[in-house]
Protein backbone atom coordinates (compact mmCIF):
# COMPACT_ATOMS: atom_id res chain seq x y z
CA UNK A 1 0.00 0.00 0.00
CA UNK A 2 2.90 2.67 1.24
CA UNK A 3 4.99 1.57 -2.01
CA UNK A 4 1.61 2.06 -4.27
CA UNK A 5 0.88 5.74 -2.92
CA UNK A 6 4.68 6.46 -3.10
CA UNK A 7 4.39 5.60 -6.58
CA UNK A 8 1.17 7.85 -7.23
CA UNK A 9 3.11 10.72 -5.71
CA UNK A 10 5.89 10.60 -7.88
CA UNK A 11 3.70 9.92 -10.77
CA UNK A 12 1.56 13.03 -10.22
CA UNK A 13 5.24 15.41 -9.15
CA UNK A 14 6.69 14.02 -12.30
CA UNK A 15 3.78 15.25 -14.03
CA UNK A 16 3.47 18.76 -12.73
CA UNK A 17 7.37 19.59 -13.51
CA UNK A 18 7.34 17.74 -17.38
CA UNK A 19 3.70 19.42 -18.18
CA UNK A 20 2.40 22.00 -15.62
CA UNK A 21 5.74 23.47 -15.08
CA UNK A 22 7.41 23.05 -18.48
CA UNK A 23 6.61 26.27 -19.54
CA UNK A 24 8.37 28.17 -16.51
CA UNK A 25 11.00 25.77 -15.96
CA UNK A 26 12.09 26.06 -19.76
CA UNK A 27 11.99 30.19 -19.93
CA UNK A 28 14.74 29.92 -16.98
CA UNK A 29 16.57 27.73 -18.88
CA UNK A 30 16.99 29.79 -21.90
CA UNK A 31 17.70 32.69 -19.38
CA UNK A 32 21.01 30.94 -18.48
CA UNK A 33 21.62 30.00 -21.17
CA UNK A 34 21.51 33.36 -22.93
CA UNK A 35 21.83 36.76 -23.10
CA UNK A 36 19.07 39.00 -25.26
CA UNK A 37 19.52 42.40 -26.49
CA UNK A 38 16.19 44.00 -26.56
CA UNK A 39 14.79 45.68 -29.91
CA UNK A 40 12.38 48.67 -29.14
CA UNK A 41 9.62 48.81 -30.99
CA UNK A 42 8.85 52.15 -32.53
CA UNK A 43 6.22 53.72 -30.93
CA UNK A 44 3.05 54.76 -33.39
CA UNK A 45 2.68 58.42 -34.29
CA UNK A 46 -0.42 60.73 -34.05
CA UNK A 47 -1.54 62.88 -36.62
CA UNK A 48 -4.51 65.80 -36.72
CA UNK A 49 -7.37 64.61 -39.50
CA UNK A 50 -5.47 65.74 -42.32
CA UNK A 51 -2.50 64.13 -41.73
CA UNK A 52 -0.22 66.74 -40.16
CA UNK A 53 2.01 65.32 -37.88
CA UNK A 54 1.75 65.95 -34.09
CA UNK A 55 3.80 62.94 -32.49
CA UNK A 56 6.38 61.09 -34.13
CA UNK A 57 10.10 59.34 -32.90
CA UNK A 58 13.85 60.42 -33.16
CA UNK A 59 16.03 57.30 -33.26
CA UNK A 60 18.71 57.23 -30.30
CA UNK A 61 21.10 54.23 -29.44
CA UNK A 62 21.71 52.40 -25.74
CA UNK A 63 24.80 51.17 -25.65
CA UNK A 64 25.35 47.70 -23.30
CA UNK A 65 28.55 45.99 -22.00
CA UNK A 66 29.04 42.46 -20.58
CA UNK A 67 31.89 42.09 -18.40
CA UNK A 68 32.42 38.63 -18.78
CA UNK A 69 32.48 38.67 -22.33
CA UNK A 70 34.56 41.75 -22.91
CA UNK A 71 38.33 40.68 -23.25
CA UNK A 72 40.59 43.48 -22.25
CA UNK A 73 38.85 45.51 -19.96
CA UNK A 74 40.99 48.62 -20.31
CA UNK A 75 40.95 48.85 -23.77
CA UNK A 76 37.12 48.24 -24.10
CA UNK A 77 36.57 51.08 -21.58
CA UNK A 78 38.91 53.56 -23.45
CA UNK A 79 37.22 53.17 -27.04
CA UNK A 80 33.82 52.88 -25.53
CA UNK A 81 34.62 56.46 -23.71
CA UNK A 82 36.39 57.80 -26.88
CA UNK A 83 33.14 56.71 -28.69
CA UNK A 84 30.57 58.03 -26.28
CA UNK A 85 32.22 61.05 -25.15
CA UNK A 86 32.23 59.34 -21.30
CA UNK A 87 34.69 59.36 -17.98
CA UNK A 88 36.74 56.06 -19.13
CA UNK A 89 37.73 55.42 -15.18
CA UNK A 90 33.65 55.33 -14.58
CA UNK A 91 32.97 52.93 -17.35
CA UNK A 92 35.56 50.68 -16.16
CA UNK A 93 34.49 50.91 -13.05
CA UNK A 94 31.26 49.59 -13.78
CA UNK A 95 32.78 46.62 -16.09
CA UNK A 96 34.82 45.90 -12.90
CA UNK A 97 32.09 46.16 -10.06
CA UNK A 98 30.47 42.28 -9.31
CA UNK A 99 27.12 43.86 -9.00
CA UNK A 100 26.23 42.74 -12.24
CA UNK A 101 26.87 40.52 -15.09
CA UNK A 102 25.90 43.08 -17.46
CA UNK A 103 25.49 47.13 -17.51
CA UNK A 104 24.20 49.74 -19.25
CA UNK A 105 27.32 51.89 -20.85
CA UNK A 106 25.13 55.31 -22.06
CA UNK A 107 21.64 56.05 -23.20
CA UNK A 108 20.65 58.08 -25.85
CA UNK A 109 23.58 57.51 -28.36
CA UNK A 110 23.27 59.49 -31.72
CA UNK A 111 23.92 56.90 -34.98
CA UNK A 112 27.61 58.89 -35.34
CA UNK A 113 28.35 57.78 -32.28
CA UNK A 114 27.24 54.15 -32.80
CA UNK A 115 29.10 54.06 -36.13
CA UNK A 116 32.13 54.81 -35.14
CA UNK A 117 31.65 52.11 -31.78
CA UNK A 118 30.95 49.63 -34.63
CA UNK A 119 34.18 50.00 -36.38
CA UNK A 120 35.90 49.23 -33.09
CA UNK A 121 34.78 45.83 -32.91
CA UNK A 122 34.69 45.54 -29.09
CA UNK A 123 33.62 42.19 -27.30
CA UNK A 124 30.96 42.00 -24.97
CA UNK A 125 29.83 45.17 -26.07
CA UNK A 126 26.57 45.31 -27.96
CA UNK A 127 23.88 48.15 -28.52
CA UNK A 128 19.93 48.51 -29.39
CA UNK A 129 17.65 51.08 -30.78
CA UNK A 130 15.33 53.42 -28.98
CA UNK A 131 12.81 55.82 -29.45
CA UNK A 132 12.80 59.03 -28.31
CA UNK A 133 8.92 60.67 -28.29
CA UNK A 134 8.96 64.38 -30.47
CA UNK A 135 6.39 66.87 -31.07
CA UNK A 136 6.90 68.83 -33.99
CA UNK A 137 3.79 71.25 -32.99
CA UNK A 138 5.83 72.18 -29.48
CA UNK A 139 3.37 73.16 -26.83
CA UNK A 140 0.10 72.70 -29.48
CA UNK A 141 -2.04 70.32 -28.19
CA UNK A 142 -0.30 69.57 -24.99
CA UNK A 143 -3.11 68.99 -22.60
CA UNK A 144 -4.77 66.92 -24.96
CA UNK A 145 -1.86 64.57 -26.98
CA UNK A 146 -0.22 64.24 -23.06
CA UNK A 147 3.56 63.20 -23.28
CA UNK A 148 5.44 59.49 -22.22
CA UNK A 149 7.78 58.29 -19.54
CA UNK A 150 11.52 58.37 -20.05
CA UNK A 151 10.55 54.61 -21.42
CA UNK A 152 8.33 55.67 -23.99
CA UNK A 153 5.00 54.20 -22.10
CA UNK A 154 1.98 56.63 -22.38
CA UNK A 155 1.51 58.79 -18.91
CA UNK A 156 -1.09 61.16 -19.75
CA UNK A 157 -3.48 62.61 -22.41
CA UNK A 158 -4.47 60.73 -25.79
CA UNK A 159 -1.11 59.25 -25.38
CA UNK A 160 -1.97 57.12 -22.08
CA UNK A 161 -5.41 56.19 -23.27
CA UNK A 162 -4.51 54.74 -26.68
CA UNK A 163 -0.97 53.84 -24.61
CA UNK A 164 -1.87 49.64 -25.91
CA UNK A 165 -2.45 50.51 -29.29
CA UNK A 166 0.74 52.82 -29.91
CA UNK A 167 3.68 51.42 -28.23
CA UNK A 168 3.40 47.91 -30.49
CA UNK A 169 5.88 44.71 -28.53
CA UNK A 170 9.30 44.62 -28.00
CA UNK A 171 11.50 41.94 -29.81
CA UNK A 172 15.08 41.27 -28.60
CA UNK A 173 18.22 39.33 -30.06
CA UNK A 174 19.32 36.19 -28.30
CA UNK A 175 23.27 34.71 -28.14
CA UNK A 176 23.85 31.41 -26.32
CA UNK A 177 26.19 31.61 -23.56
CA UNK A 178 27.69 29.80 -21.11
CA UNK A 179 26.89 30.04 -17.34
CA UNK A 180 28.82 32.90 -16.34
CA UNK A 181 27.89 34.94 -19.81
CA UNK A 182 30.90 34.40 -22.53
CA UNK A 183 29.23 33.62 -26.00
CA UNK A 184 29.88 30.32 -27.28
CA UNK A 185 31.90 29.93 -30.09
CA UNK A 186 29.72 29.01 -33.31
CA UNK A 187 26.94 29.36 -31.98
CA UNK A 188 24.00 31.47 -33.79
CA UNK A 189 21.85 34.97 -32.86
CA UNK A 190 18.21 33.99 -33.08
CA UNK A 191 16.22 37.48 -33.84
CA UNK A 192 12.67 38.65 -32.78
CA UNK A 193 11.21 41.14 -34.77
CA UNK A 194 9.98 44.11 -33.12
CA UNK A 195 6.09 44.60 -33.87
CA UNK A 196 6.03 48.75 -34.67
CA UNK A 197 2.71 50.47 -32.68
CA UNK A 198 0.25 51.56 -34.50
CA UNK A 199 -0.70 54.88 -35.79
CA UNK A 200 -3.71 57.38 -34.49
CA UNK A 201 -5.46 59.72 -36.55
CA UNK A 202 -7.45 62.15 -34.74
CA UNK A 203 -10.30 64.13 -35.15
CA UNK A 204 -8.36 67.35 -34.70
CA UNK A 205 -8.05 69.55 -37.66
CA UNK A 206 -4.34 71.43 -36.49
CA UNK A 207 -5.54 74.35 -38.56
CA UNK A 208 -8.80 74.90 -36.51
CA UNK A 209 -6.73 74.27 -33.51
CA UNK A 210 -4.03 76.58 -34.65
CA UNK A 211 -6.67 79.48 -34.56
CA UNK A 212 -8.21 78.40 -31.19
CA UNK A 213 -4.77 78.70 -29.28
CA UNK A 214 -4.15 81.67 -31.45
CA UNK A 215 -7.31 83.29 -29.65
CA UNK A 216 -6.36 81.69 -25.94
CA UNK A 217 -3.21 83.69 -26.68
CA UNK A 218 -4.99 87.22 -27.36
CA UNK A 219 -7.30 86.70 -24.32
CA UNK A 220 -4.20 85.92 -22.12
CA UNK A 221 -2.43 88.68 -23.40
CA UNK A 222 -5.43 91.52 -23.41
CA UNK A 223 -7.39 90.12 -20.29
CA UNK A 224 -4.52 87.82 -18.24
CA UNK A 225 -6.91 85.23 -17.12
CA UNK A 226 -5.58 82.29 -14.52
CA UNK A 227 -6.87 80.10 -17.40
CA UNK A 228 -8.57 79.94 -20.34
CA UNK A 229 -10.36 76.65 -22.46
CA UNK A 230 -11.98 77.02 -25.90
CA UNK A 231 -13.22 73.14 -27.60
CA UNK A 232 -14.94 73.40 -30.93
CA UNK A 233 -17.12 70.42 -31.42
CA UNK A 234 -18.74 68.66 -34.81
CA UNK A 235 -22.52 68.58 -33.80
CA UNK A 236 -23.18 66.15 -36.75
CA UNK A 237 -20.69 63.31 -35.30
CA UNK A 238 -19.26 64.93 -32.19
CA UNK A 239 -15.76 64.77 -33.20
CA UNK A 240 -13.33 67.34 -31.15
CA UNK A 241 -11.93 69.60 -34.32
CA UNK A 242 -9.93 71.51 -31.47
CA UNK A 243 -9.68 71.65 -27.98
CA UNK A 244 -7.63 74.18 -26.31
CA UNK A 245 -6.31 75.36 -23.39
CA UNK A 246 -4.48 77.92 -21.65
CA UNK A 247 -1.39 77.89 -20.45
CA UNK A 248 0.49 75.56 -22.06
CA UNK A 249 4.29 74.09 -22.24
CA UNK A 250 6.31 72.42 -25.01
CA UNK A 251 5.81 68.88 -24.89
CA UNK A 252 9.58 69.01 -26.34
CA UNK A 253 10.27 70.35 -22.81
CA UNK A 254 8.56 68.78 -19.79
CA UNK A 255 8.68 70.59 -16.77
CA UNK A 256 9.83 66.75 -14.76
CA UNK A 257 11.35 68.25 -12.03
CA UNK A 258 8.46 70.47 -10.91
CA UNK A 259 5.96 68.00 -10.19
CA UNK A 260 3.17 70.45 -8.64
CA UNK A 261 3.65 72.72 -12.02
CA UNK A 262 3.99 69.96 -14.44
CA UNK A 263 0.31 68.52 -13.18
CA UNK A 264 -1.51 71.98 -13.80
CA UNK A 265 0.13 72.54 -16.96
CA UNK A 266 -0.75 69.09 -18.48
CA UNK A 267 -4.11 69.19 -16.58
CA UNK A 268 -6.75 69.16 -19.59
CA UNK A 269 -9.11 71.25 -17.58
CA UNK A 270 -11.97 71.47 -20.76
CA UNK A 271 -12.59 67.30 -19.54
CA UNK A 272 -11.62 66.93 -16.15
CA UNK A 273 -12.60 70.24 -14.26
CA UNK A 274 -15.66 71.58 -13.36
CA UNK A 275 -17.87 74.78 -12.79
CA UNK A 276 -20.70 76.39 -12.30
CA UNK A 277 -21.97 77.42 -16.13
CA UNK A 278 -24.12 79.92 -15.40
CA UNK A 279 -26.36 81.64 -18.15
CA UNK A 280 -25.12 79.61 -20.94
CA UNK A 281 -26.89 76.88 -19.17
CA UNK A 282 -30.03 78.49 -20.46
CA UNK A 283 -29.87 76.95 -23.02
CA UNK A 284 -30.71 73.57 -22.05
CA UNK A 285 -33.37 75.03 -19.86
CA UNK A 286 -35.02 76.96 -22.73
CA UNK A 287 -34.71 73.42 -24.76
CA UNK A 288 -36.38 71.29 -21.98
CA UNK A 289 -39.11 74.15 -21.74
CA UNK A 290 -39.67 74.24 -25.68
CA UNK A 291 -40.12 69.99 -25.83
CA UNK A 292 -42.53 69.93 -22.99
CA UNK A 293 -44.85 72.46 -24.88
CA UNK A 294 -44.44 70.42 -28.05
CA UNK A 295 -45.58 67.74 -26.41
CA UNK A 296 -48.93 69.53 -24.96
CA UNK A 297 -47.41 69.40 -21.17
CA UNK A 298 -49.49 72.26 -19.38
CA UNK A 299 -46.47 73.17 -17.29
CA UNK A 300 -44.63 74.43 -19.96
CA UNK A 301 -44.55 77.84 -21.09
CA UNK A 302 -45.68 78.82 -25.40
CA UNK A 303 -43.56 80.47 -27.31
CA UNK A 304 -45.98 83.53 -27.12
CA UNK A 305 -45.74 83.41 -22.91
CA UNK A 306 -44.93 86.92 -21.56
CA UNK A 307 -42.79 86.30 -18.27
CA UNK A 308 -43.37 88.53 -15.11
CA UNK A 309 -41.38 91.80 -15.74
CA UNK A 310 -40.46 91.40 -12.20
CA UNK A 311 -37.14 91.80 -11.89
CA UNK A 312 -36.72 89.12 -8.47
CA UNK A 313 -38.25 85.74 -7.58
CA UNK A 314 -38.75 85.02 -4.03
CA UNK A 315 -38.19 80.57 -3.87
CA UNK A 316 -37.99 79.19 -0.26
CA UNK A 317 -36.91 82.46 1.13
CA UNK A 318 -34.42 83.01 -1.26
CA UNK A 319 -34.07 85.76 -3.92
CA UNK A 320 -33.47 85.15 -7.06
CA UNK A 321 -32.34 88.78 -9.68
CA UNK A 322 -31.81 89.53 -13.19
CA UNK A 323 -28.36 90.94 -14.04
CA UNK A 324 -30.80 94.43 -14.82
CA UNK A 325 -32.57 96.53 -13.01
CA UNK A 326 -35.43 96.64 -15.50
CA UNK A 327 -35.19 100.77 -15.59
CA UNK A 328 -36.16 102.42 -18.62
CA UNK A 329 -39.08 99.81 -19.44
CA UNK A 330 -36.20 96.88 -20.28
CA UNK A 331 -37.16 93.10 -19.85
CA UNK A 332 -40.81 94.12 -20.09
CA UNK A 333 -42.87 91.91 -22.09
CA UNK A 334 -40.03 89.20 -22.15
CA UNK A 335 -41.25 85.81 -24.46
CA UNK A 336 -38.60 83.20 -24.17
CA UNK A 337 -36.67 84.30 -27.42
CA UNK A 338 -36.35 87.89 -25.26
CA UNK A 339 -35.23 86.27 -21.91
CA UNK A 340 -32.91 84.19 -23.47
CA UNK A 341 -31.75 87.62 -25.62
CA UNK A 342 -31.35 89.40 -22.38
CA UNK A 343 -30.67 86.61 -19.94
CA UNK A 344 -33.15 87.13 -17.31
CA UNK A 345 -32.37 84.78 -14.56
CA UNK A 346 -35.94 84.67 -12.88
CA UNK A 347 -37.78 83.72 -16.72
CA UNK A 348 -35.54 80.46 -16.44
CA UNK A 349 -36.66 80.21 -12.27
CA UNK A 350 -39.87 80.11 -13.96
CA UNK A 351 -39.47 77.28 -16.15
CA UNK A 352 -37.41 75.49 -14.09
CA UNK A 353 -40.22 75.30 -11.03
CA UNK A 354 -42.94 74.90 -13.18
CA UNK A 355 -41.72 71.76 -15.06
CA UNK A 356 -40.92 70.30 -11.78
CA UNK A 357 -37.66 68.49 -10.34
CA UNK A 358 -39.00 65.11 -12.08
CA UNK A 359 -39.38 66.31 -15.45
CA UNK A 360 -36.44 68.93 -15.33
CA UNK A 361 -34.08 65.83 -14.28
CA UNK A 362 -35.37 63.91 -17.03
CA UNK A 363 -34.19 66.37 -19.40
CA UNK A 364 -30.95 66.74 -17.43
CA UNK A 365 -30.30 63.16 -17.45
CA UNK A 366 -30.88 63.19 -21.70
CA UNK A 367 -28.49 65.62 -22.16
CA UNK A 368 -26.03 63.96 -20.15
CA UNK A 369 -25.41 65.49 -16.71
CA UNK A 370 -24.42 64.27 -13.82
CA UNK A 371 -22.78 61.67 -15.68
CA UNK A 372 -19.53 61.56 -17.87
CA UNK A 373 -19.69 62.04 -21.65
CA UNK A 374 -17.80 58.73 -22.77
CA UNK A 375 -15.18 60.80 -24.44
CA UNK A 376 -11.87 58.57 -25.26
CA UNK A 377 -9.77 60.28 -22.52
CA UNK A 378 -8.48 59.13 -19.24
CA UNK A 379 -9.35 61.47 -16.00
CA UNK A 380 -12.73 62.70 -17.40
CA UNK A 381 -14.87 64.64 -14.33
CA UNK A 382 -18.49 63.46 -14.46
CA UNK A 383 -19.77 66.97 -12.79
CA UNK A 384 -21.85 67.59 -10.03
CA UNK A 385 -25.78 67.06 -9.71
CA UNK A 386 -27.43 66.98 -6.29
CA UNK A 387 -30.21 63.86 -6.20
CA UNK A 388 -33.01 64.13 -7.62
CA UNK A 389 -34.74 63.30 -3.93
CA UNK A 390 -32.92 66.23 -2.55
CA UNK A 391 -33.74 68.88 -4.50
CA UNK A 392 -35.61 71.63 -3.09
CA UNK A 393 -37.27 74.47 -5.36
CA UNK A 394 -34.74 76.80 -4.41
CA UNK A 395 -32.06 74.31 -6.05
CA UNK A 396 -34.23 73.51 -8.51
CA UNK A 397 -34.59 77.46 -9.10
CA UNK A 398 -31.14 77.80 -9.45
CA UNK A 399 -30.14 75.04 -11.45
CA UNK A 400 -32.49 76.48 -14.21
CA UNK A 401 -30.03 79.74 -14.65
CA UNK A 402 -26.68 77.38 -14.18
CA UNK A 403 -25.89 77.33 -10.42
CA UNK A 404 -26.03 74.49 -8.01
CA UNK A 405 -24.96 72.58 -10.73
CA UNK A 406 -21.36 71.80 -12.31
CA UNK A 407 -20.58 70.65 -15.80
CA UNK A 408 -17.38 70.07 -17.69
CA UNK A 409 -16.20 72.23 -20.48
CA UNK A 410 -16.95 68.81 -22.56
CA UNK A 411 -20.42 68.35 -21.02
CA UNK A 412 -21.42 71.83 -21.97
CA UNK A 413 -20.16 71.51 -25.54
CA UNK A 414 -21.84 67.99 -25.91
CA UNK A 415 -25.12 69.13 -24.11
CA UNK A 416 -25.07 72.64 -26.17
CA UNK A 417 -24.66 70.26 -29.67
CA UNK A 418 -27.18 67.98 -29.08
CA UNK A 419 -29.91 70.92 -28.12
CA UNK A 420 -29.15 72.39 -31.51
CA UNK A 421 -28.22 69.69 -34.31
CA UNK A 422 -31.87 67.99 -34.10
CA UNK A 423 -31.69 66.62 -30.70
CA UNK A 424 -28.87 63.61 -31.22
CA UNK A 425 -26.75 63.10 -28.44
CA UNK A 426 -23.76 61.16 -29.59
CA UNK A 427 -20.67 60.14 -27.91
CA UNK A 428 -17.56 62.32 -28.46
CA UNK A 429 -14.08 61.17 -29.53
CA UNK A 430 -10.31 62.16 -30.45
CA UNK A 431 -9.52 59.18 -32.23
CA UNK A 432 -10.78 58.74 -36.13
CA UNK A 433 -8.84 55.94 -37.20
CA UNK A 434 -6.00 53.30 -35.98
CA UNK A 435 -3.70 52.27 -38.89
CA UNK A 436 -0.54 50.39 -39.35
CA UNK A 437 2.69 52.24 -42.02
CA UNK A 438 1.84 49.63 -44.28
CA UNK A 439 -1.84 51.13 -44.82
CA UNK A 440 -3.69 48.52 -42.66
CA UNK A 441 -7.01 49.82 -40.64
CA UNK A 442 -7.21 48.04 -37.31
CA UNK A 443 -9.94 50.71 -36.46
CA UNK A 444 -12.29 53.34 -37.40
CA UNK A 445 -14.28 55.54 -34.87
CA UNK A 446 -17.46 56.78 -36.33
CA UNK A 447 -20.23 58.73 -34.65
CA UNK A 448 -21.94 56.49 -32.03
CA UNK A 449 -25.38 57.76 -31.21
CA UNK A 450 -26.41 57.73 -27.02
CA UNK A 451 -29.54 59.03 -27.01
CA UNK A 452 -32.34 61.45 -27.86
CA UNK A 453 -32.68 64.54 -26.62
CA UNK A 454 -35.11 66.68 -27.67
CA UNK A 455 -37.25 66.95 -31.28
CA UNK A 456 -36.21 68.25 -34.21
CA UNK A 457 -38.95 70.83 -34.45
CA UNK A 458 -37.71 71.80 -30.69
CA UNK A 459 -34.27 72.01 -31.72
CA UNK A 460 -34.68 74.21 -34.89
CA UNK A 461 -37.01 76.25 -32.75
CA UNK A 462 -34.28 77.12 -30.74
CA UNK A 463 -31.26 77.70 -32.58
CA UNK A 464 -33.67 80.45 -34.12
CA UNK A 465 -33.68 81.76 -31.16
CA UNK A 466 -30.04 81.52 -30.23
CA UNK A 467 -29.67 83.33 -33.53
CA UNK A 468 -31.61 86.28 -32.22
CA UNK A 469 -29.40 86.31 -28.99
CA UNK A 470 -25.70 87.24 -31.06
CA UNK A 471 -28.05 89.41 -33.63
CA UNK A 472 -29.92 91.21 -31.12
CA UNK A 473 -29.07 90.27 -27.49
CA UNK A 474 -25.84 89.95 -25.02
CA UNK A 475 -24.42 88.40 -27.53
CA UNK A 476 -23.51 90.67 -30.30
CA UNK A 477 -19.73 90.73 -30.02
CA UNK A 478 -20.05 87.42 -31.28
CA UNK A 479 -21.83 88.28 -34.56
CA UNK A 480 -20.07 88.39 -38.32
CA UNK A 481 -21.71 89.77 -40.72
CA UNK A 482 -22.60 87.08 -43.80
CA UNK A 483 -22.89 83.96 -41.49
CA UNK A 484 -25.44 82.40 -39.52
CA UNK A 485 -24.36 82.60 -35.47
CA UNK A 486 -26.21 81.41 -32.67
CA UNK A 487 -25.04 81.44 -29.11
CA UNK A 488 -25.82 82.46 -25.04
CA UNK A 489 -23.32 84.70 -23.01
CA UNK A 490 -22.60 83.18 -20.01
CA UNK A 491 -20.40 85.11 -16.91
CA UNK A 492 -17.55 82.05 -17.65
CA UNK A 493 -18.01 82.05 -21.19
CA UNK A 494 -19.64 81.97 -24.28
CA UNK A 495 -21.64 79.08 -26.00
CA UNK A 496 -22.03 79.62 -29.67
CA UNK A 497 -23.29 77.63 -32.40
CA UNK A 498 -21.78 78.53 -35.90
CA UNK A 499 -23.69 77.67 -38.52
CA UNK A 500 -21.78 78.66 -42.41
CA UNK A 501 -22.59 77.27 -45.79
CA UNK A 502 -24.49 74.20 -43.95
CA UNK A 503 -21.64 73.57 -41.84
CA UNK A 504 -22.27 73.44 -38.01
CA UNK A 505 -20.04 73.94 -35.19
CA UNK A 506 -20.02 74.13 -31.42
CA UNK A 507 -17.77 76.58 -29.79
CA UNK A 508 -17.78 76.41 -26.60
Amino acid sequence: MAITFLFCLLTARFFYVQVIWQEELVCRALDQWTREIPIVAKRGSITDRNGVVLAENDSYYTVFARSNAVKDTAATSTALAEALGLDATKIYEKLTSKKASEITVAKKIDKTAIQKLVETSLDGVYYSRDNSRVYPKGDSLCQVLGFTSIDNTGTTGVEKYYDTYLKGKNGELLYETDLVGIDLKGAVAAYREAEDGYNLRLTIDYGIQAIAESALYKVSETYSPTSAECIVLDPDTFEILAMANYPSYDLNDIPRDDISALNALSRNKIVCDIYEPGSTFKVITAAANLEEAKKGNPRAYPDNYVFSSSRTRSVDGTTVKCWSNHANGKHVNQRLAEALNNSCNPCFTDIALSLGTETFYDYLSAFGFGSSTGLDFSGEASGLLLRESAVRNCDLARIGFGQTIAVSGIQLACATAAAVNGGYYYTPHLVKEIYADDGYTLKTIGATLKNRTISEESSKKLAAMLEGVVRDGSGKKAYIEGYRIGGKTGVFGLTCVIIAMKKRGIIA
